[in-house]
């Protein structure tokens, strides 16, 4: 499993230009065949968002699923395929209440990002489908959350939860097969895949090193 996060900012301090740049990089993603894109831009406004998550789903063509992050109102008016809930979202369990309320019979993902064992087990009891699980290696965007989860900690949530985990920060071509080895389904990442000119020939080649 393979899971692009969106940075615009990462791409050009031209807000313009920013929003440009990144629905080709969605593009490339889709066309790549990347399985899940998680619009993560936190700074716009509900309003922006849904109209970068809009534009996004045209350019797609329903090659990924795109997944919108913490935002619920806007992935369910988007059509997205699901939410992605952070450290500060709604609770997972009371998300999953939500859309089987308001929206039954939907097919609507529900991920969580964790940092610890703990985390990914209550995500997995409040109904998450899959928790991205990291920083497990050294990266800038993470840097926040303290030093490296490391592997084996990887390992441990892993073994811990029945449903899938995605290894997050630091992700590299190099390292990517150990995440799996680690018992991770996939990965996700920022640079990975926002920065490679030829993103199929990535794709293609993580795909091959995970068989």
């Amino acid at each position: 499993m393979l899971c692009y996060v969106t940075d615009r900012r990462g791409l050009t301090v031209d807000s313009v230009v920013a929003k440009t740049t990144l629905l080709g990089k969605i593009e490339q993603a889709a066309k790549a065949n990347v399985d899940w894109i998680q619009l993560r831009e936190k700074d716009l406004a509900g309003r922006e968002l849904a109209e970068l998550a809009a534009a996004a789903l045209q350019r797609m063509g329903g090659g990924s699923r795109l997944l919108i992050n913490d935002r619920l109102d806007v992935a369910v008016a988007t059509g997205a395929a699901g939410v992605h809930l952070g450290d500060r979202s709604l609770p997972v369990g009371e998300v999953k209440h939500l859309v089987k309320e308001r929206y039954p019979g939907r097919e609507f993902l529900i991920g969580a990002s964790t940092h610890s064992v703990e985390a990914a087990k209550e995500a997995e009891a409040g109904g998450a489908d899959y928790v991205i699980f990291g920083p497990v290696f050294a990266t800038p965007s993470k840097a926040s959350f303290g030093a490296p989860q490391g592997l084996p900690k990887l390992r441990a949530v892993c073994e811990r939860v029945k449903i899938p985990v995605l290894a997050i920060g630091g992700i590299s071509t190099e390292n990517a097969s150990e995440c799996l080895k680690a018992g991770a389904s996939g990965i996700a990442a920022i640079r990975l895949f926002q920065g490679p000119a030829d993103l199929q020939a990535l794709v293609a080649s993580l795909r091959e090193k995970a068989c």
